[in-house]
């Protein structure tokens, strides 16, 4: 006879036994569920120094599918709601009222409406000099999921200023923003290793249907280089614009897929003009003309990019195409001696005072330092002396700082499909991205008359006579419009390249495991 202690030994050891013998449920389920966990490394070209999509200039949050906005752009640059379902204007767009779609949450499970979205924009507004002008807004009401916005002025096409990253609605009660905002998009952050990359995971409560990958990492790094490296050892899945000259070796490889769009990006020479010489068009004018253009779509770009005719692509309604045509040694002396120049024992001389100008650029954008070593050798042609320095932070620095002359730059200039934002910004007074310091009178009649316009025919003229003024004096040379390359694995799949730039990591992208 079995006493009880034997017997609860007994019992304890077969369940011992069973448990050992036994497939343990828990394991096999994390073991399934890692075979079928897709993830993706995103390479991107250039580091953030912070997520908080109001100040970023990289739109990380929003490339990254963590923050949305209001109104998205599509990839035929047409305006499309987003977090609001519709809007509407009653006064000729000095008030718009937004209808926030329901049954949204931001990833820590708070639910949107209207008075999140109203506390957000004041923080953008409060955040970025930038867009507190850009959208111009005197007051807000939320009701339920109604948001009220009344302007300072009329603004006919103020919805497509919400399509703005800087604007992503996100929770803006929680604490370290920088590190960890809380949006709405399909990926949540885990971790944020600043300058280097971010670790994302699947929100499982998103809005706008089922997120593919389980994980993702948007990383940066800025030499394009080491970005077809990493893509070709297999340590990123996508790289963002990589070295031109490797296009040819990526597109014969059949492991990778190249994939080129014409892009709302410029490439522009900004003249700073609170230094004296450059204050006059004609000194402008002739560095303009040493710019050629076709042998930097052809040798620099390796014609991955068209030649610009003025800021914005030639196909769009507003664009004015007739650039100044005179180029080359010729016609630059011509402008150097209405601008009192002259040229001695190979220097370009006034006043008895050789002209010799900063220009500063950055290699982010690996093109960039290569025309403007082109720049500096044809200028070296004509007598002037053209120092580079390359900086990190090119938005801060020509923004921050008068002690350059020259800027070779980039700007999405038409990301919304209209011309107002970029000429706002840029050309007139106290803008948000007028490095060049430029006070035109007349320019900044029409750029005010055209954001109070309603009827798109006229807003197009309107445009077309701004950018017009801009090529004649010469305020901004327009170089060339880069085609947006991007490489990625083959086992990638539902990747769309974006002419904005603007949207990367998508609820739709996948990869074949």
């Amino acid at each position: 006879m079995i006493n009880n202690k034997k017997l609860v030994s007994m019992i304890f050891l077969v369940l011992l036994c069973l448990t050992a013998c036994a497939p343990n449920e828990e394991s096999i389920s994390i073991k399934e569920r890692k075979k079928t966990d897709k993830s993706v490394t995103f390479l991107f070209n250039f580091t953030s120094a912070t997520l908080d999509p109001h100040t970023d200039d990289n739109y990380t949050a929003v490339r990254a599918g963590v923050g949305e906005t209001l109104v998205k752009i599509s990839n035929d640059l047409k305006i499309k709601p987003w977090l609001a379902e519709k809007w509407k204007t009653e006064d000729n767009g000095l008030t718009w009222t937004f209808t926030i779609r329901k049954n949204i949450t931001f990833q820590n499970g708070k639910a949107l409406d209207a008075n999140a979205v109203k506390s957000s924009l004041q923080r953008t507004i409060d955040q970025s000099y930038a867009m507190k002008n850009a959208l111009n807004i005197k007051e807000m009401k939320a009701n339920g999921h109604a948001l009220t916005i009344t302007l300072k002025e009329p603004m006919p096409k103020f919805p497509s200023e919400l399509v703005h990253p800087n604007t992503a609605i996100i929770d803006i009660d929680v604490s370290n923003i920088a590190k960890k905002p809380i949006g709405t998009g399909p990926f949540q952050v885990l971790t944020f290793d600043q300058g280097n990359q971010v670790k994302l995971e699947r929100y499982e409560h998103y809005w706008n249907g089922k997120v593919k990958l389980k994980n993702a990492i948007f990383a940066f790094n800025e030499d394009a280089n080491a970005r077809v490296a990493a893509l070709q050892s297999g340590t990123a899945d996508i790289i963002y614009r990589p070295p031109l000259e490797s296009l040819g070796t990526l597109q014969t490889d059949p492991s990778f897929k190249v994939s080129g769009v014409p892009s709302v990006r410029t490439h522009l020479l900004l003249y700073n003009q609170t230094n004296d010489a450059l204050k006059d068009e004609n000194v402008r004018k002739a560095i303009d003309t040493l710019l050629n253009r076709k042998e930097i779509v052809s040798s620099i770009m390796n014609n991955q990019a068209a030649a610009a005719r003025g800021p914005f692509l030639p196909q769009f309604p507003f664009a004015d195409n007739n650039a100044n045509e005179q180029r080359g040694m010729p016609s630059a002396k011509k402008y150097l001696e209405k601008a009192g120049y002259q040229i001695k024992n190979g220097k370009t001389i006034k006043n008895g005072k050789p002209l010799s100008l900063s220009l500063v650029t950055y290699s982010s954008l690996p093109e960039l330092p290569l025309i403007a070593q082109l720049i500096q050798s044809n200028a070296k042609e004509l007598g002037i002396t053209i120092k580079i320095h390359l900086v990190e932070d090119s938005d801060e620095y020509v923004m921050a700082k008068d002690d350059w002359d020259l800027a070779l730059y980039s700007l999405i200039t038409a990301p919304r499909g209209d011309a107002s934002y970029y000429l706002s910004t840029n050309y007139l007074p106290g803008g948000g991205l007028n490095a060049s310091r430029i006070d035109n009178d007349k320019l900044t009649k029409m750029i005010h008359q055209l954001n109070l316009t309603i009827d798109d025919a006229k807003r197009d003229q309107l445009a077309k006579q701004a950018t017009a003024l801009i090529n004649e004096e010469m305020l901004t040379s327009s170089i060339v419009h880069p085609n947006i390359v991007v490489a990625y694995n083959q086992k990638v799949k539902n990747w769309t390249t974006n002419p904005s730039e603007y949207y990367m990591l998508t609820q739709h992208l996948d990869v074949t495991l």
